[in-house]
């Protein structure tokens, strides 16, 4: 039976309403106190490492009251800007709310940041204090360590640890209603990735981050009886958002994943009854590859029985809504851990559609989405009732969308407006000015189109569209998505060239990366290499248009740069690889 849209999330508020907090939306500190009473003794947070800390709710925020009243001691004010950087850890998450009891403002960074970068956005972002691990905090510099105050998210013998921290008892926040903050107040700065210069510090409102907890739950419910597990970077917006504020505000138990190892995360998985995982498309396709492979380990007739078994599940649940052998299915999936699961959330990357269709078929609810920093960042999901393969999914509830300059096929540049828009860029209303207009409405950048029933497909970034001879658009996303089962390929990155440089016409030029098991496959022969992948090429220019084709294939020998989610950074790459190939000193060498 398909499952019901649950419109009004927000309903589970109103109970509160008036006691815990006031007006529409509480905030970040109003509904971690809301879960901290409803689930007192529920799991909130857990290390699997065997000293690791494991906190229940009230656990959790009597340390957060003791770390927020020292930090009340020592001068934090509504205005202090407080960072924090580490790996996935409860100490992180303590450190995160305390800053938030204590009425500041919360500043997650990237904790693989060149001690420059990280050092140049404590500057910019008037950053006080940091919370880090301790080799984070040994990477700066004496003159920017004698002005801030630190605190060290592991125990250590340099600096103080934060599960030692206590303040004084009249300084602990109120129990009820925020004193130091209200809804509408900056709560959280997140900055974009190796940001030399002039960094963009995305500014969000309690408002922000908790409309979009609950108003995302419209095309996805969330029970406190789940359990999430979190091995993305918790700084970066998707899983601070996805894993950290959606199980807080239902009262969730959340495993903090150490170990990124497929044999680790399974493990782990298994020993705490995961039921939501929220990773990237890269996790789920190895994951997908290792589960196939056991199938055909048992033998042609068995996986032939196993598919014709998955293509029936398919067509009951594409037509009807009926999982109708999830049941039988159950041993499959716990060969990877996935015997529990409830949903699967992919966000970060497009996740290919044969990826998505196979996990359904065996029974799984996946659940892509999309969003942006600047958006909170969750603004569109592929409801579990009514998914839709090659989408992102349904706007969620309070938001408002319309697609500007549409081409003949429906295509033009997606804009957004509600409650979960930031504020605009710190320090920075120029910037601001370029993506937010008068009105509220937001520029994402980002091109696609809607179908009638209102489901968004996404075409890639305007500013990364490849302009061909015919006057064509190329979306370089589009075609990259095509290579994510191919595991020959370590990297693929497609960037422009030009075919003729006097008429500013563009290629589609390859940027690949040879996996290390191709290499050691093929003995490091270069010839043989460039034979698979031209091979693979091949394949991927058999499915798509005349004008999309790739043109001209670059084999590189070291991996481009990418951000903390592994996500390429073209324009490191394009400064790399240029466009004008006469200009490219490396070509030759790559090649």
């Amino acid at each position: 039976m398909k499952n019901k849209e649950n419109l009004n999330p927000w309903e589970y508020l109103d109970q509160f309403r008036g006691t815990y907090f006031d007006g529409q939306w509480p905030t970040i500190r109003e509904t971690f106190h809301i879960s901290a009473v409803t689930y007192a003794e529920r799991p909130c947070w857990t290390d699997p490492a065997k000293k690791g800390v494991k906190l229940t709710y009230a656990q959790a925020e009597e340390k957060i009251y003791s770390v927020s009243s020292w930090l009340r001691e020592r001068g934090v004010t509504k205005n202090s800007h407080i960072a924090i950087t580490g790996k996935n850890s409860p100490q992180w998450a303590v450190a995160f709310f305390s800053v938030q009891y204590a009425g500041s403002v919360s500043v997650p960074l990237d904790n693989t940041l060149h001690p420059a970068e990280l050092e140049n956005i404590i500057s910019f972002g008037d950053i006080s204090m940091v919370f880090g691990d301790k080799e984070r905090l040994d990477s700066l510099s004496e003159e920017v360590r004698q002005k801030l105050t630190l605190v060290c998210l592991e125990e250590n013998d340099s600096y103080p640890y934060i599960m030692d921290l206590k303040g004084p008892e009249n300084l602990r926040c109120p129990s009820q209603k925020s004193a130091y903050t209200q809804s509408e107040d900056l709560a959280v700065m997140l900055f974009t990735s190796g940001t030399m210069g002039n960094p963009k510090g995305v500014m969000l409102t309690n408002e922000n981050l908790i409309s979009c907890a609950y108003l995302s739950q419209g095309l996805m419910n969330i029970h406190p009886e789940d359990v999430f597990y979190i091995i993305l970077p918790i700084h970066h917006a998707f899983a601070l958002q996805a894993d950290l504020l959606e199980s807080m505000s239902m009262g969730s138990h959340l495993v903090f994943g150490k170990r990124l190892t497929v044999a680790n995360i399974l493990r782990e998985m298994h020993e705490y009854k995961v039921n939501v995982l929220v990773a990237v498309p890269m996790l789920y396709n190895k994951m997908l590859k290792g589960l196939l492979s056991g199938m055909k380990a048992k033998g042609p007739l068995t996986y032939g029985l196993m598919r014709l078994a998955m293509g029936i599940n398919a067509f009951f649940r594409n037509v009807f809504g009926w999982n109708i052998l999830k049941r039988p299915f159950r041993k499959v999936l716990a060969k990877l851990s996935f015997d529990n699961l409830r949903i699967c959330v992919s966000g970060g990357g497009a996740l290919p559609i044969s990826t998505a269709r196979t996990f359904r078929s065996l029974g799984l609810d996946f659940v892509q989405g999309y969003g942006l920093t600047e958006t909170s960042p969750i603004t569109h999901l592929n409801p579990l009732y009514a998914y839709r393969d090659g989408s992102v999914g349904r706007l969620c509830p309070g938001s408002e969308q319309k697609i500007v300059s549409p081409d003949k096929d429906g295509n033009g540049t997606l804009h957004l407006k509600g409650s979960r828009i930031m504020m605009g860029y710190y320090k920075n209303p120029e910037a601001t000015a370029e993506v937010l207009d008068a009105e509220g409405w937001f520029n994402t950048g980002d091109v696609g189109h809607l179908d009638k029933d209102g489901y968004l497909y996404l075409s890639g970034r305007s500013k990364n569209i490849i302009v061909t001879e015919g006057g064509k658009n190329v979306f370089p996303e589009e075609i990259e998505d095509m290579f994510q089962l191919y595991e020959e390929l370590e990297q693929v990155c497609i960037v422009p060239y030009y075919t003729d440089k006097k008429m500013k016409t563009e290629g589609v030029r390859l940027l690949a990366l040879p996996s290390a098991k191709l290499r050691e496959d093929l003995q490091g022969k270069k010839e043989a290499i460039e034979k698979r992948i031209n091979e693979i090429v091949t394949e991927i220019n058999s499915r798509l248009q005349a004008y999309k084709k790739i043109s001209l294939t670059t084999i590189i020998k070291e991996p481009l740069k990418t951000t903390s989610t592994h996500k390429i950074k073209r324009n490191e790459a394009l400064k790399e690889y240029k466009m004008d190939l006469t200009e490219e000193h490396t070509l030759q060498e790559c090649q």
